[in-house]
């Protein structure tokens, strides 16, 4: 399975880090380049443990729809969401969050398998690996922006 880790240094508090990066606006603002939004499930304020969230966006030219589930959580140190529904054969995507003093480690890491059998995998080598870290990039620089700019 493909994984996709990323660390990112933040210079505010844990706290303020975790809550960006489980904060529907906040996600939907990290990924404006896609149209992201909200459609099912929790569609405003801050993601708990248990929430489920519905979101279209266009990827690769396509509109989709994913639904996630957030199936752990220890605040603020760390969160999982797992997609129920949705374009991918099934990921994880762990979030955490390390207290370096002034600043904070947020580390994604996104352990995924792509549909379609053998032909997903020659996409996921020819594209798909590099798209979605370039998305997870993006994003993760959005919120450090927000988080530092609070």
């Amino acid at each position: 399975m493909p994984v996709i880790y990323l660390e990112t240094f933040i210079e505010a508090p844990i706290e303020t880090c975790f809550n960006y990066a489980r904060n529907v606006e906040a996600h939907v603002k990290s990924t404006e380049q896609t149209k992201e939004r909200a459609v099912g499930g929790v569609t405003t304020g801050l993601m708990e443990n248990g929430d489920f969230v519905t979101w279209e966006a266009t990827h690769l030219g396509i509109k989709q729809r994913l639904t996630a589930e957030i199936t752990a959580m220890h605040k603020p140190d760390w969160f999982i969401d797992e997609m129920v529904s949705g374009a991918f054969k099934s990921f994880v995507h762990t979030h955490r969050f390390e207290d370096m003093g002034q600043v904070t480690l947020m580390i994604d890491q996104f352990i995924y398998k792509a549909p379609f059998g053998v032909v997903g995998s020659i996409a996921n080598v020819l594209f798909l690996k590099k798209y979605m870290k370039g998305l997870l990039e993006k994003r993760a620089l959005q919120l450090k922006s927000m988080a530092e700019n609070r």
